[in-house]
């Protein structure tokens, strides 16, 4: 191979990256396309397997764990249900329809836990921060601070006093806007990225005191629950759950959310 051809191969590489991602998103429409007329025919288990394919393919989206929990409940599976709607809660916290299904199958659980409560200022902030999803923040948050740097401009070049008390003002509230928001961000991705909770899979299991199978019984827990996990040990998961009862359970019955 020349090098005159080296050259016009290298030069044809981003029109065929381009042709492949072109190709992927209409192989990934026609997926979804037939995935929600299975759904609508009542052929549940298809479109869960079509939509496990498009996730398989590397596509993630809180409408797409949302169409597949709904999947997975019409066909009786309430611990996938449960799973993929908190999945998709995850990546969009503000959809009441994925707040509404999700409190739809958690009616099935059978292990009732009543969470303690909280300080008002932590619910307060809760609230908040799930008004929108990370990259809503991180929006907001950049727009506060493109804001303040015209601001900033009109503070130094302005001539006039009542401009430059404005702007001066002003652009104090537009970088406190901008840090709040962007610590909203921060805090919505770190709950993606780290995936702290998971839901418990098997139907039913002992909790230990210790990671150990000799450790001591504590309490009892049925599959479909949420529980958080606060440290890990071989193949063993620290877990809390939200009325603060700690123990230990093996990872093969917990799947992280």
């Amino acid at each position: 191979m020349t090098i005159k051809e080296i050259k016009r191969y290298i030069l044809l590489l981003p029109v065929l990256v381009v042709f492949l991602q072109v190709s992927a998103q209409d192989s990934t429409q026609v997926l979804w396309e037939k995935a929600n007329a299975f759904y609508t025919t009542e052929e549940y288990q298809q479109a869960v397997s079509i939509y496990e394919q498009i996730l398989n393919s590397g596509q993630e989206s809180a409408k797409l764990y949302f169409n597949l929990g709904n999947a997975y409940y019409k066909s009786g599976d309430i611990n996938q249900a449960i799973l993929n709607f908190e999945r998709a809660r995850l990546l969009a916290p503000q959809d009441q329809d994925i707040a509404f299904n999700l409190e739809l199958a958690n009616q099935f659980v059978v292990t009732e836990i009543e969470a303690l409560p909280q300080p008002f200022f932590k619910r307060w902030r809760s609230r908040v921060i799930n008004l929108y999803p990370a990259d809503s923040w991180a929006a907001i948050s950049i727009g506060a601070f493109v804001f303040f740097l015209g601001l900033l401009g009109l503070f130094i070049f302005g001539r006039s006093t009542f401009v430059k008390k404005f702007s001066f003002w002003v652009g104090i509230l537009a970088v406190v806007i901008s840090g709040f928001t962007f610590s909203f961000a921060a805090r919505q991705k770190e709950k993606i990225n780290q995936r702290k909770h998971a839901i418990v899979f098997c139907p039913r299991v002992t909790v230990k005191s210790a990671p150990t199978e000799n450790s001591t019984d504590l309490f009892l827990l049925y599959e479909g629950v949420k529980v958080e996990i606060s440290d890990s040990l071989s193949t063993w998961r620290e877990i809390r759950l939200s009325d603060g009862n700690v123990g230990w359970l093996p990872d093969s019955c917990i799947v992280r959310i």
